[in-house]
C-alpha cells in the first residue's frame, strides 16, 4: 500500500470515529482492507452494546472475518486510529492479518509498541507488520477533545 492509500483508509477509520464520538463512545475507529476494498468497519460501541470487547478493532475483524467467510483473515491490512490493546493485538494475531496501521500511539494500554508488542512477539505463530503514525494529528485530536469534553462534564478522566 501507497502513503496515499494509507492515507485514504486511515480517513475512512477516522469517520468510524466520528460515528462512535457521535454515540459518546471513545472516538475509535477501524477498517479492515483486502485488496484494495474494505470489507470490515468498526467503531467502538462499549457502552451501547454494554459489552467489554466491543472495540472497534474486534468489530472490524468481525465483519470483515463474516464478509470472507473465514476467520483467516490472511491478505488483510487493519486500519485503527489507536493503537490497539491487548485483546484487540491477540486478535489482529490470530486472526492472521498481515498488516496494521494506526494513528495514535496508546501509552496507557498499547500493546502494539508502547508498552507490549503482541503483534510483533516472535513466540507466537504469526507476525504482523506494523505502520503507525498515519494522520496521527487527525486521530489525537479527537481523542483529546472526546476526553476534554467529557471531563469538562464531570464523566470520564
Amino acid at each position: 500500500m501507497s502513503v496515499t492509500d494509507d492515507e485514504r483508509f486511515m480517513r475512512a477509520a477516522l469517520t468510524e470515529a466520528r460515528d462512535a464520538d457521535e454515540e459518546d463512545e471513545v472516538p475509535v475507529g477501524a477498517v479492515v482492507v483486502r485488496d484494495g476494498r474494505i470489507i470490515g468497519r468498526g467503531h467502538n460501541q462499549r457502552q451501547a452494546l454494554a459489552d467489554p470487547t466491543a472495540h472497534a478493532e474486534m468489530i472490524a475483524l468481525t465483519a470483515a472475518a463474516a464478509f470472507v467467510g473465514d476467520w483467516r483473515l490472511s491478505g488483510c491490512t487493519l486500519y485503527v486510529t489507536l493503537e490497539p490493546c491487548t485483546m484487540c493485538a491477540g486478535a489482529i494475531v490470530l486472526a492472521r492479518i498481515d498488516r496494521l496501521v494506526f494513528g495514535t500511539d496508546d501509552p496507557k494500554a498499547g500493546a502494539c509498541g508502547s508498552l507490549y508488542t503482541i503483534t510483533n512477539d516472535p513466540r507466537t505463530n504469526h507476525q504482523v507488520s506494523v505502520a503507525s503514525g498515519v494522520l496521527v494529528d487527525e486521530c489525537s485530536l479527537i481523542l483529546r477533545e472526546f476526553f476534554r469534553r467529557q471531563r469538562s462534564l464531570g464523566k470520564k478522566g
